[in-house]
């Protein structure tokens, strides 16, 4: 734990779920490294996690999560209080217009696949996302063509002081893993759009979308998403690299495919995955991802941008 320990439960707001102290974090991730929340809160529902935000003491730090798909817990763990939301969130609506309302933990690949079997269309891509839909909007997450931005009609979050607010794509200003809404706000829920297709066919392209992972991702290691974001254009322009060039291929060039750092490694299977091979520290996940950056930068001039979120405090 780092050396902020000044968080008690006892100067925290009466609430109805929970409060744990010292509460593993790292561990649970998809990394399964790191370290611990120095308080964590799952709120018993909506009303209990808005009450918490309008009461916690302003100099707390606030922290939210839900599957830890794509972060890193620094080793000294997070100080303030850190929101793992519960079952709660997680619900999944088919509603009657043809629209997919889901909670903010409610997994990606859950909300594919429940589509699918209400007879929906156009939510495929969500099985090939790792995680929740609560980071998918924080990144406006995609893959195979598909965007969270392209399905998205809208989506509800609090604000600091517990107020719930609505926000549609164009007024999150969302662009390629990217989104301009303050990290203040915490993500509830999203309503998607949705076509009335055959269950069947629907099943059918993501059984396509999990076979072309299992094929092509590490999914059976301990990994998270994708590590860096494809760079853009202009980038790929003053690299004088081909327009369609994927971050992956620059960084087998720069020999980063299998590369290792204490027990960290860039997957041999595709480079643009970190893995734990065993006895990583969150340290040698961020320092092998930093040198991978490091290499681009010297031979390309491109700025990688991290997709996988790092956050808390380093150890002395």
């Amino acid at each position: 734990m780092s050396a902020v320990q000044e968080t008690k439960i006892s100067n925290l707001p009466e609430v109805r779920g929970r409060y744990k102290e010292n509460a593993p974090l790292g561990c649970v991730g998809w990394f399964r490294c790191g370290g611990t929340a120095e308080v964590q809160f799952k709120p018993a529902d909506l009303e209990d996690l808005q009450n918490f935000l309008k009461n916690c003491p302003d100099d707390v730090p606030i922290n939210i999560f839900g599957a830890l798909s794509n972060s890193i817990i620094r080793d000294g763990g997070l100080a303030g209080v850190t929101i793992r939301l519960g079952r709660e969130f997680s619900q999944i609506s088919m509603n009657d217009d043809g629209t997919v309302t889901a909670g903010a933990l409610a997994l990606d690949s859950n909300v594919a696949q429940i589509s699918a079997d209400s007879g929906r269309g156009g939510l495929e891509f969500l099985s090939g996302i790792p995680g929740s839909i609560g980071g998918a909007l924080r990144m406006n997450a995609g893959c195979y063509g598909t965007e969270i931005k392209d399905v998205l009609i809208s989506c509800e979050a609090l604000d600091k002081n517990g107020a719930l607010h609505s926000f549609t794509p164009e007024e999150m200003g969302m662009t390629y893993r990217h989104i301009d809404l303050s990290t203040d706000f915490l993500f509830t829920n999203a309503t998607f759009r949705s076509e009335k297709e055959t269950p069947d066919i629907v099943k059918a392209r993501i059984a396509d979308i999990k076979k072309s992972r299992e094929e092509a991702q590490p999914i059976r290691e301990q990994t998270g998403g994708s590590t860096f974001a494809n760079p853009s254009q202009q980038d790929l322009e003053k690299a004088e690299l081909p327009l369609d060039t994927k971050v992956w291929k620059i960084i087998d060039s720069v020999g980063g495919r299998g590369l290792k750092i204490g027990g960290a490694m860039m997957s041999e299977k595709h480079c643009n995955f970190m893995i734990n091979a065993g006895d990583a520290t969150a340290k040698d996940l961020e320092d092998l991802g930093e040198e991978v950056r490091k290499r681009v930068s010297e031979r390309y001039g491109i700025a990688l941008r991290w997709e996988i979120r790092r956050i808390g405090e380093h150890l002395a």
